[in-house]
């Protein structure tokens, strides 16, 4: 499928996650609908609320995903999930073969010292320009960090399968569903640290920080793209 030429480029596609872990509310839901109310300054973005729920089955993070990413055929994947225990914004840079959980997924399933794909390499690094998203946050005033750790649970895994895919399109060269791709983890709401302690970042803090990386993300694209 080729990617349809009436949509601005680059397309990036964003993806939040829905509440988890008995929390009421997730930052990356109230930081994709902050950014739907401003316009990219180059291209166009999509958003896709993303089940707690891990495998490929109907139902789960990565089935609601990939049938996206088919649809859309976007040139920059970006996933945002919520850490509890990050102080600033977390631009990961790499995900694990593994799927080991602490707690359940929303679909009730705990993983202990599983795969996320057989056969697949140990690790997977980010494709997008980590640095330039990194100086970019520095440049709104909002602390950031480039992680080597993004987990074991279903952050982890949705980013170690979009990365996959990644490397799959890269060895055919046929292959029009071509895409970058990453992660950033926030910090929890400050009405989540009340309730459970821990460091936090309101979510008008945290949305700045996204849409600059965004708009990094997209300017990089621009003389690919002609």
């Amino acid at each position: 499928m080729s990617k349809n030429s009436n949509i601005p480029r680059p397309l990036v596609l964003v993806t939040s996650f829905e509440p988890f872990g008995g929390s009421a509310v997730n930052p990356t839901i109230a930081i994709a609908k902050l950014l739907q109310e401003g316009s990219p300054l180059s291209g166009s973005r999509a958003y896709l609320a993303l089940p707690v729920v891990g495998g490929i089955q109907p139902g789960s993070a990565w089935y609601a995903a990939a049938h996206m990413i088919d649809k859309l055929q976007p040139d920059v994947v970006v996933a945002l999930g919520e850490s509890a225990k990050a102080d600033r914004i977390h631009i990961e840079t790499r995900a694990v073969n593994v799927r080991d959980s602490r707690i359940a997924d929303n679909a009730g399933l705990q993983l202990r010292n599983e795969v996320v794909i057989a056969g697949a390499p140990q690790s997977h690094f980010a494709t997008l320009p980590t640095q330039d998203m990194l100086l970019a946050c520095e440049s709104v005033g909002v602390s950031a960090k480039l992680s080597t750790d993004a987990g074991t649970f279903l952050c982890n895994e949705l980013l170690f399968r979009l990365l996959h895919c990644v490397h799959e399109n890269a060895q055919s060269p046929k292959n029009h569903n071509n895409f970058i791709a990453g992660f950033i983890h926030v910090p929890q709401l400050p009405e989540q640290a009340s309730e459970r302690g821990g460091p936090h970042m309101d979510s008008n803090i945290a949305v700045r920080a996204v849409h600059a990386m965004l708009e990094v993300v997209s300017a990089s694209l621009l003389p690919k793209l002609g």
